[in-house]
């Protein structure tokens, strides 16, 4: 889960940024119908679709065979890779936007005196942006997190148990396939524990407080 929200984070903080700060509004309308259009439809159609992609069969694979690039097809489904690109896939809003509402109140002037007194691209996001958008970035992080922590559909349909089992399916298994649901609910007590915890250090990490929070409505 904290791999998923880390890879989460670094597509979806250029994106927050294009769309907020480096788009004209026009093309910002666009880009944001581009992630909410796929958002319509259910979750779990979503994930499904995903295995017609990464199938031994599926798109990938053939466009690769027919290319002449593989002779037998790559089992993505082996990959760990494959489900935390599916985890942020499925969900990318929960990063974008928080991030794109905070980010969105900054004042293009500061960045445009920033870059007067010549600092480089690089150094505008550290010392303008980031600061600024940390709020954001905080709520977009533990979302993301507890949605991977938690994930359940993700790993089940796109590993379909060819890889080791993410601790949901685990709390699953011991309610509903083993029948002992006393180690289950230990299991998914301190899981829960765990979550808390990581996030508090997270929020203490970014020296973000909980009145922070209402700058991302």
């Amino acid at each position: 889960a904290l791999l998923a929200t880390a890879l989460a984070l670094v597509l979806c903080y250029p994106i927050a940024y294009k769309v907020a700060l480096a788009s004209p509004p026009r093309q910002a309308v666009w880009l944001f119908l581009g992630l909410i259009i796929p958002y319509t439809i259910v979750e779990l159609m979503r994930v499904y679709a995903w295995t017609t992609i990464i199938d031994n069969q599926g798109l990938v694979n053939a466009l690769l065979s027919w290319a002449g690039v593989i002779s037998d097809p790559i089992q993505f489904n082996r990959f760990p890779a494959t489900i935390f690109l599916v985890i942020v896939y499925t969900y990318v809003l929960f990063m974008v936007f928080p991030i794109f509402n905070v980010m969105s109140t900054l004042d293009r002037n500061q960045i445009e005196a920033a870059k007067d007194l010549g600092a480089s691209a690089v150094r505008v996001h550290r010392r303008v942006i980031i600061p600024h958008s940390k709020p954001g970035i905080a709520v977009g992080c533990i979302a993301t997190f507890m949605l991977s922590a938690g994930a359940f559909s993700v790993p089940r349909i796109i590993s379909r148990g060819l890889q080791a089992e993410w601790f949901s399916q685990t709390i699953y298994n011991k309610f509903f396939e083993s029948e002992n649901s006393n180690i289950g609910a230990a299991y998914s007590f301190g899981y829960t524990l765990l979550c808390f915890l990581l996030v508090a250090v997270f929020m203490w990490a970014m020296r973000t407080r909980l009145k922070d929070f209402a700058r991302v409505q």
